[in-house]
């Protein structure tokens, strides 16, 4: 969960190199570093913290035409400079920078410390420009194949030599990379993110390729030096999507653009006249849509809780039993891979290394596996075998909001397509259509309204535990809930189904425990209402996210409504509020919003 940039061209490597870093500082930001060769060889700089700190402590005058950078989050050893990418070789002819985990690092330290060589740092990196810089290999090129030959796990590097500075050298495995292509200068980085002031052609790297870059072109080959002319495309990103367009935060911004980014991926999928969703990406018939026998949904954190709505919605919707598993347990436990099941991966990014890696079970294993994705040309897309494009647009702010609510509406649209070749009429197919297309407006109006959950935010805030409830369709609602407040604030904050209070959660609450209620107007709202009577009996502080005609009676209880859409798509808008109150709460504590500790917007590594 890193970000790599690299540049070779007629300019000066190291602003490049900075504002790429800065670019990708949500993949990671505990430090950061870059080295770029000048006449005297490879100039390295590293530092703990942010990137502007990496910006103020360079020299005035750093020339050089080709570099090489990173912004680190730790995974071997702590946030030290020592531990900070690039890492070089005893001679300082070789810089490495490296995304991913090498499996059998200790094992190649124990090796090269055998050999003579000193290590100084902790890192699974430093082995590969030790073990790059001894390779006896005539071409830099060469040098990397010996070296990644070497290493088992996952890897994104890119490598410069200061005894070929006309070159860098990249290689992928499990981790994502992709080349930028200029005019008489090229790009590497680990996400788009960092190219698209530069370029709008792209070279999308496999598991297992290697590149050669120069300032002129690139050569794409295999390890056994197979050409694989690996050809660039388009991508459909602006710069200014980058931008925070005068917000304070991207995760603020990004709530903000939910009814836009939504009616941007409903925008010709929906067909009024027949109720039915127009989903050809997926690269299903109708007779392969009615041909699935169930459906299982694979994706992690806010996705995982994405899928749960979406598998809800699949069983009332189409009446097919589904489910979701977080991706990161599927493949370890010898999944049964089912020939007449759906599987369905949801990712953001398109590159969360255990979505991916569940994908390639499911493959292996010959079942038909269909993506959920915000990113054109991902890991993910690319290696499913159909899919639907979240058109959400960037999203930069850690903890997701406008993708997670276009993958429920995703989730609904496919539902809607299996419903309609199952029984579901064309009566309540229209139903289903027309509600979506009411979402966009009905989220800008909870959106205007966020002075009201503003108000409950310092309640949330000032408290060390809350408890989050819903039922059926409310409880993913509450985990997802849950999932942002503890991602933002820091605060633990605890998702149950609210029929389990009773079974053991109810011995915490007192006065110091808020509890946030997920009380839709449907057929349970009088035992979620029972449930919070049981609260309030015991003086636990509630916050009820509810529709304007649940009666609550003479309980007296904090509430914010949300409008009422059809009830397959409630969770959609009963999650928006949940955004917000993270947000105000995190905004009155002072946190760093965007960057929370601990976490990178995009887990690349398991």
């Amino acid at each position: 969960m890193c970000g790599i940039v690299g540049y070779i061209g007629g300019q000066n490597a190291a602003p490049i190199l900075i504002e790429g870093l800065t670019r990708l500082e949500y993949r990671g930001y505990d430090s950061a570093g870059i080295s770029v060769l000048g006449t005297k060889g490879a100039q390295v700089h590293r530092i703990v913290g942010r990137v502007r700190n990496l910006t103020a402590a360079l020299p005035k005058r750093l020339a050089g035409k080709v570099g090489i950078g990173h912004t680190r989050w730790a995974t071997h050893g702590p946030a030290t400079e020592a531990n900070a990418h690039p890492h070089v070789s005893e001679d300082g002819r070789i810089s490495v920078v490296h995304n991913g985990i090498i499996d059998n690092a200790d094992a190649l330290r124990e090796q090269l410390t055998q050999a003579g060589v000193t290590l100084t740092s902790e890192t699974d990196t430093e082995v590969l420009a030790h073990l790059i810089a001894r390779s006896g290999a005539k071409t830099l090129e060469d040098a990397v194949v010996e070296a990644v030959s070497r290493v088992t796990g996952t890897y994104a590097i890119a490598v410069t030599d200061s005894e070929h500075p006309d070159r860098v050298v990249v290689a992928r495995n499990g981790s994502p990379l992709i080349i930028g292509v200029g005019d008489r200068e090229m790009f590497v980085a680990s996400d788009l993110s960092a190219l698209v002031r530069h370029t709008s052609q792209v070279v999308h790297l496999d598991d297992g390729e290697f590149a050669s870059v120069s300032a002129t072109g690139y050569r794409t080959f295999t390890v056994d030096e197979s050409d694989t002319g690996k050809a660039a495309t388009a991508i459909d990103i602006q710069a200014d999507d980058l931008d925070l367009g005068g917000h304070k935060h991207y995760m603020y911004k990004e709530i903000q653009e939910q009814p836009e980014c939504l009616e941007r991926m409903i925008r010709g999928r929906l067909d009024d006249r027949f109720g039915v969703s127009r989903l050809d990406g997926l690269n299903l018939t109708p007779r392969d849509l009615r041909g699935f026998a169930r459906v299982k949904i694979l994706g992690c954190g806010s996705a995982y809780y994405a899928g749960q709505i979406g598998a809800t919605m699949i069983e009332e919707l189409a009446r097919v039993p589904a489910d979701a598993e977080a991706a990161s347990e599927f493949r370890y436990r010898n999944p049964i891979i089912e020939a007449d099941t759906l599987y369905i991966a949801v990712s953001q990014s398109g590159e969360t290394a255990d979505t991916a890696f569940a994908v390639e079970e499911v493959k292996r294993k010959g079942g038909r596996v269909v993506g959920l994705v915000n990113v054109v040309g991902s890991t993910i897309a690319r290696a499913c075998e159909g899919g639907l494009y979240l058109h959400a647009g960037p999203e930069i702010a850690v903890a997701s909001t406008k993708a997670l609510t276009n993958m429920a509406v995703g989730f609904a649209m496919i539902a809607l397509a299996l419903g309609r070749v199952r029984d579901l009429s064309n009566a309540d197919g229209q139903r289903i259509v027309a509600a979506i297309r009411a979402l966009p407006a009905q989220i800008a109006s909870i959106v205007e309204a966020e002075s009201r959950i503003a108000e409950h935010a310092k309640t949330c805030a000032d408290a060390r535990s809350l408890f989050f409830i819903g039922r059926v369709r409310g409880f993913p609602v509450a985990r997802e809930g849950a999932q942002k407040f503890k991602e933002i604030s820091y605060r633990h904050a605890e998702a149950y189904q609210t029929s389990e209070l009773k079974h053991g959660p109810l011995a915490l609450i007192d006065e110091s425990l808020p509890t946030v209620a997920i009380v839709p107007s449907d057929d349970l709202a009088d035992r979620n209402l029972a449930a919070v009577r049981q609260i309030k009996a015991r003086k636990g502080p509630v916050l009820a996210i509810t529709h304007d005609d649940v009666d609550f009676g003479d309980l007296d209880v904090p509430r914010f409504v949300v409008p009422r859409s059809e009830p397959e798509l409630d969770p959609i808008l009963l999650t928006i509020p949940l955004q917000l109150l993270a947000y105000h709460a995190a905004l009155i504590l002072g946190h760093d919003i965007d960057k929370p500790r601990n976490l990178a917007k995009s887990v690349t590594v398991e």
